[in-house]
């Protein structure tokens, strides 16, 4: 009987490709991986033509499905090929780590001891990788990865050290140049084995409880596929774990370790997975930092570097960069050069990467950016059979993304909507209604020019979302449905006026009619019995943007715009006390509330109620005991209706700007008076002559006095709104400085000029006589 221990690096094309020879080598007739068992029933699809790699195993806790762990498999992982191996030769393989199911209510446990941060950040999530940690990078074994080594803590990087005595600053670039890229690769394991035992001789790690379970697991499972007179077993593991597999305690030492461990319902399934999420970048715990570049490698193993540059002028000819065959071999013999000068035995990515930087970009980083997003990352994304068991709610976004043509992509795409295209109208509503779901596939932008028939949104699918749809799915099965329930239950949750409004505004888009009508009742109920003016006011315009889309969506909004009615008149009865003494900020926030809520006013067009909100800015302009600043603001907005000029206007402005008024007083009221309005002095020449007389006839001691206040209000102009300001009055109010009269006519230059006018708008050029 024999038992062959191959201490592998997570994700590691030599390692991949040791395993595989290896394997076929010795002919092994049961094959044990690393990993969960759960996922053991679901092994039958690795050999399915629809499986695109890379992909990963999904486990979740189904009654808490954040509670989540990814084991992703690239091409060049070794655990992908020695699986792969099994299965063609249809030979038993098993997963042989911890079972999630115990590890995940020991992670429970551990929580529910563990004092909540003081940030309370929010810790629910478990996203984490076959490892410990899941946002440590790791050591080219596979275990967490520090900078920094303590005898405690070192197999975080448990190479570190040798990596050192031979020279070199980075573990991972010695472990890629000694395994990764090793041509003799007889005896590789045994050499990997014996390193990984007298570093775990020198350091003892005796305190990691999780580290000695999942070790006691692997060895139960080896003990019992020898039970099962399997004569060659084969166990590919992490190279850490290789020594504690190979010497093998009492039996009874791991059966007691692992009597009575916790455990939870767990199911598994697979997803795709994309590069980007495989490399260090993304937080994935077991990722690598090239994952282009080593599929490169895994493809070809032997080559020098000319097959990696031709990729990269590749790259940058379909940029419209000029790259030449010259360029590419310079490059590949000055990469060949630094590998030579640093005693390696063959150009690596590093010196690769900086001969590209040298030739093919000309010491610009922006491009060798371009490379390492393009090449060295890659933006590949995997692809799963569509029979694989899946949540009915993911097979209604997979299905809809079909139909409407929105492939789930690893890239970032742009999409401009007509929504007056009924193709583009479903595609808004359908990303509205994840975007209600929280699942943030797609990010909307604003879109230049007026009118709401156009949206621009930017996609980018990542397998994390698999987590979201999973627990979504407890709120129905269709995207529709699902959206509708979950809305509702967050509206029913909340008793804020503001967040009720804000899911209206965001389901009316999303058309669900059902959500729509309960928010709207729901909205009634709580402004009925909200005394908050202030409250009121904000949800104002959101309520009346909500109008916007019932000519292009083709939505009834009659309910709503009843309920803005009913808000609008009990705003207009209850602002004037509201203004009355009121501090300095809270005066701040209600002038933005009057220009919010005088924009949605004459949104409306509803002649009624914009005369009922002007009859309520004159009670507000006209009151004594309203705070100035908001006096003066409310006058001005009656000036913009057309509501005051003329002498009245001026007779408000004297009264208001009086002397006999504390300058704090008259300041306030001038600072709202001018508030924002830094443009329109320029072009109403009434406004303008009132500020501009008023200043004008004050006597020189109060003009000193007001002048500090006066720069205050100025200040909250654009300097180029200052700017024109000044040279209009300098130049006496018109802003345009004096011109020299034409008083002669030259008739003959000017009819040479004729032709070419008339030729601009296209008229028939005929020439005066």
């Amino acid at each position: 009987m024999a038992i062959h221990i191959l201490g592998i690096r997570h994700h590691g094309p030599g390692s991949a490709r040791n395993v595989k020879q290896f394997l076929e080598q010795i002919k092994p007739d049961i094959v044990l991986v690393e990993g969960p068992p759960e996922a053991d029933g679901i092994l039958q699809w690795v050999t399915d033509k629809e499986l695109v790699l890379p992909v990963a195993i999904l486990c979740f806790q189904p009654e808490n499905p954040q509670q989540a762990v990814f084991y992703p498999f690239a091409e060049f992982s070794p655990e992908w090929q020695a699986i792969q191996y099994a299965r063609k030769n249809n030979i038993h393989v098993r997963f042989i780590d911890l079972p999630i199911s115990h590890k995940f209510a020991l992670d429970a446990a551990k929580e529910a001891t563990t004092p909540a941060p003081a940030d309370d950040a929010d810790n629910t999530s478990q996203l984490n990788s076959d490892q410990d940690e899941a946002q440590q990078p790791l050591s080219p074994t596979g275990e967490e990865f520090t900078e920094s080594i303590d005898p405690k803590n070192l197999r975080r990087d448990p190479i570190h050290e040798l990596a050192l005595a031979a020279g070199y600053d980075d573990g991972e670039k010695w472990w890629e140049h000694m395994v990764e890229y090793r041509k003799d690769t007889s005896a590789i394991f045994e050499a990997v084995e014996e390193m990984m035992g007298a570093l775990r001789e020198a350091y003892p790690n005796a305190d990691d409880n999780m580290e000695q379970l999942r070790e006691a697991h692997m060895r139960k499972v080896i003990r019992q596929a020898e039970k099962e007179m399997f004569g060659n077993i084969a166990v590919i593991c992490g190279a850490w774990h290789a020594p504690a597999l190979k010497d093998m305690p009492k039996a009874k030492e791991d059966i007691d370790l692992l009597k009575g461990l916790p455990k939870v319902k767990v199911e598994c399934t697979w997803i795709p997975w994309t590069y980007n999420r495989l490399s260090f970048a993304s937080g994935y715990g077991a990722g690598i930092r090239s994952p282009g570049w080593y599929e490169h490698i895994w493809h070809h193993p032997h080559d020098d570097g000319t097959r990696w540059m031709a990729r990269v002028a590749k790259l940058f000819r379909e940029q419209q960069m000029d790259t030449s065959v010259a360029h590419v071999m310079e490059a590949v013999r000055l990469s060949q050069s630094l590998a030579a000068l640093r005693n390696l035995p063959k150009a690596g990515l590093e010196e690769l990467n900086e001969a590209t930087l040298s030739v093919l970009c000309m010491g610009e980083n922006i491009l060798l950016s371009l490379v390492n997003d393009q090449l060295i990352i890659s933006d590949r994304i995997g692809n799963v059979p569509t029979e694989i068991p899946k949540p009915p709610l993911q097979l209604d976004i997979e299905r809809l993304q079909k139909k409407l043509r929105l492939p789930a992509t690893a890239e970032q795409k742009e999409y401009t909507l007509d929504l007056r295209k009924e193709t583009d109208l479903q595609r808004s509503i359908f990303l509205h209604r994840l975007r209600l779901l929280k699942l943030k596939w797609g990010n909307q932008s604003s879109v230049s020019g007026k009118g709401t028939f156009k949206e621009l949104w930017t996609l980018q699918w990542d397998p994390a979302f698999s987590i979201d749809i999973i627990e979504k799915g407890t709120w129905g099965n269709t995207v529709e449905e699902a959206a509708a329930k979950f809305v509702m239950q967050e509206a029913a949750m909340s008793d804020e006026l503001r967040v009720v409004c804000s899911l209206l505004e965001k389901s009316i888009p999303a058309n669900l009619p059902a959500a729509v009508e309960a928010l709207i009742n729901g909205i009634n109920n709580l402004a009925a019995t909200s005394d908050d003016v202030v409250q009121l006011m904000e949800v104002i315009p959101a309520l009346v943007n909500v109008s916007r889309y019932g000519n292009v969506r083709n939505t009834d909004t009659t309910l709503v715009m009843g309920i803005v009615d009913s808000m609008i008149t009990r705003i207009c009865i209850s602002l004037p006390a509201a203004c009355v003494s009121v501090d300095e900020d809270a005066a701040e926030h209600l002038l933005e509330l009057f220009r919010k809520m005088t924009e949605a006013v004459n949104l409306l067009q509803d002649e009624a109620l914009t005369d009922q909100w002007q009859q309520t800015l004159k009670l507000i302009a006209g009151s004594s005991s309203t705070a100035p600043v908001i006096s003066g603001y409310a006058t001005r907005l009656l000036s913009d209706y057309r509501q005051l000029q003329g002498d009245d206007l001026v007779k408000r402005f004297y009264q208001s700007m009086s002397p006999a008024l504390p300058p704090a007083t008259a300041a306030a009221w001038l600072e709202g008076f001018l508030k924002g309005i830094g443009t329109i002095l320029l072009l109403d020449e009434g406004l303008w002559s009132v500020v501009n007389s008023w200043l004008d006839q004050l006597p020189e001691d109060v003009f000193m006095q007001v002048l500090p206040l006066l720069r205050r209000t100025f200040a909250h102009f654009s300097q180029p709104e200052r700017r024109k300001l000044g040279e209009k009055a300098k130049h006496g109010g018109t802003g345009i400085k004096s011109r020299q009269t034409i008083t002669e006519l030259d008739i003959e230059r000017a009819v040479q000029g004729i032709p070419v006018v008339m030729k601009l708008f296209n008229y028939p050029i005929q020439i005066p006589q």
